[in-house]
């Protein structure tokens, strides 16, 4: 039963249509101290609508609001106070819980419609830094909430594999290259001549020119300069693949930037056709100065095409294959401006769903407070990151508890966990601090202190039968948790409606310290009429961050 919809319910009742329900849920707030109660709804906004002063307002509506599931409804100055009925609602969530199991907080707003989330797209022949990370874990939880309120999720990798860079890996894969090197350590080799080329180039400027000719080789489908592309894709793919899976991600689509080669003339001339095309230094442009923006360039004067071209065919071959109700660009934010132009000229050439497209930014990782480079070779590679957080979680396993089964895939699962979870704890628009030590500590804001909390709520349910003879529960250590499971499906349509998975990651981590505070008071398995009840907590709790941290990408181990 969802108690912020019956109050809420009760109080539109109440104030005669001046407010909407939505307008209504959406002021209904959690007081700051336990001893305030457990809902409060602020009457500033009915104040100018009802020429009366908040507090007096407060007063008449708390005076009419009667439930059997509110203990007490009372005004504290501007606000209306409810205090829950705490037996019969904890009750009552605990059957809920236990009843819909990992279905808890599932919605159907989504039900029937398909939802685009582009994300990762790393560049083929660059090794995988740490900086792909952040599109990676936000947009796959993007993916994982959009589901959980019902749509149907299709995620696309649009790799970066076309561009001048791939004239200049054609030559100096040429000049300096080795089959067997390239095979046995493919983004290493080919990192390796792609620098080589920009430090050789610098005193021979005829490799520059040697790169575009290759490059337009490749352009107009030259034999060897296909086939060694495809080569570099599809060895860059199986690498990336191996980082993928340790992550638990996949994609639906691989269509990266070549896919979109022989489309982006049909987009050409339906700007045309809009007379959207104008003329400018050479170049094609559409104009977007009515938006304060610059023009969006879409063809240069040598006939190249740009990002916007792709962008913009992606966009429409998306709709074309999907019928997506939202688009979502998972990518830093540093491409602001570009997204923005995309969207308008889209809208521009008549699309409405050009509406339903939403470029989704986040900060930069970074080390000692710099932003981690990928330039000349220096590159923190994430597949060894990765590789270290699970060697590191493995010694602290060896320290803490030796004689534990499957070592390997709990280290793995936590390592991996640290690393999403530090990652997705940080509101996505802030730079995030990477430091491995800080994400694998079992005591604080860490993926490890949330996995073990699930652990040790696991733990106990394997010393116990299943809780048959649910009672409410009243004492404060219990409410607490109760108050802390009902907001998980709002906390769910919060973090999707605002693309933001650090909502879910802080609930997370509440719900954590309210269980082992719970753990540390009460005596769960002592033998009385409510132990069934206190079971049944434990049990809510573990389907709970279990299912959040699925939500985020993460495994929840049953020991640690």
């Amino acid at each position: 039963m969802d108690f912020i919809q019956i109050y809420a319910q009760e109080l539109t009742t109440n104030l005669d249509g001046q407010l909407s329900m939505e307008k209504v849920l959406d002021l209904i707030e959690k007081p700051k101290h336990a001893e305030q109660g457990d809902l409060a709804f602020p009457c500033f906004t009915l104040a100018k609508m009802m020429r009366k002063a908040p507090h007096q307002i407060a007063g008449e509506l708390a005076g009419n609001i009667q439930h059997p599931l509110f203990e007490k409804v009372i005004s504290e100055g501007p606000y209306v106070n409810c205090f829950l009925n705490k037996k019969a609602a904890s009750k009552d969530v605990l059957q809920t819980v236990l009843k819909e199991g990992n279905q808890f907080g599932s919605s159907n707003m989504g039900t029937g419609k398909n939802i685009v989330i582009d994300f990762s797209s790393p560049n083929i022949a660059k090794p995988f830094s740490m900086g792909h990370l952040r599109s990676t874990v936000i947009g796959n939880s993007l993916a994982h909430i959009a589901e959980k309120c019902g749509y149907q999720a299709v995620r696309v990798n649009h790799l970066g594999d076309w561009g001048t860079q791939f004239g200049k890996l054609i030559v100096a894969y040429k000049l300096w290259g080795n089959e067997e090197k390239v095979k046995a350590n493919p983004i290493k080799e080919l990192l390796d001549l792609y620098v080589k080329f920009h430090q050789e180039a610098q005193n021979n400027h005829q490799l520059e020119d040697e790169a575009r000719l290759w490059f337009k080789k490749l352009e107009d489908g030259d034999q060897e300069a296909l086939s060694l592309w495809k080569w570099f894709r599809d060895e860059s793919l199986q690498e990336f693949s191996k980082i993928y899976e340790l992550l638990g991600v996949h994609f639906d689509s691989y269509h990266g930037e070549a896919f979109y080669n022989d489309k982006m003339d049909a987009t050409i001339q339906l700007l045309e056709k809009e007379g959207l095309l104008k003329q400018s230094e050479g170049a094609q442009v559409v104009e977007l100065t009515d938006y304060d923006l610059p023009p969006c360039l879409i063809k240069k004067s040598d006939g190249a095409t740009l990002y916007a071209t792709r962008d913009l065919t992606a966009a429409l071959y998306r709709q074309d294959q999907y019928e997506f109700e939202k688009a979502l660009y998972v990518v830093g934010q540093e491409q602001s401006l570009h997204f923005k132009q995309v969207f308008l000229v889209l809208k521009e050439m008549g699309f409405e769903w050009a509406d339903q497209l939403e470029h989704i930014p986040f900060g930069f990782i970074l080390k000692d407070g710099k932003k981690m480079s990928t330039r000349k070779g220096k590159v923190v590679l994430l597949e060894t990151v990765i590789h270290e957080a699970i060697e590191l979680a493995k010694q602290n396993i060896e320290a803490k508890n030796p004689n534990l089964q499957q070592k390997d895939e709990v280290a793995k699962m936590v390592g991996v966990g640290s690393i999403i979870f530090h990652d997705l704890k940080n509101e996505r628009q802030n730079n995030v601090e990477f430091s491995l030590e800080e994400m694998l500590k079992v005591e604080g804001t860490t993926g490890p202190y949330v996995q073990y909390t699930h652990a040790r709520a696991s733990s106990i349910l394997r010393k116990t039968e299943v809780a048959e003879n649910i009672d409410g529960l009243d004492d404060e250590y219990s409410w607490a948790i109760i108050k802390s499971l009902m907001e998980f499906p709002e906390v769910i349509q919060k973090s999707f409606k605002q693309y933001e998975p650090s909502h879910i990651s802080k609930y997370l981590l509440a719900l954590a310290q309210d269980f082992n505070k719970y753990y540390g008071h009460v005596k769960i398995l002592r033998e009385d009429e409510l132990q069934d009840s206190r079971i049944a907590l434990v049990q809510a709790v573990n389907t709970v961050l279990a299912e959040g941290l699925r939500l985020l990408g993460i495994q929840a181990p049953e020991e640690m």
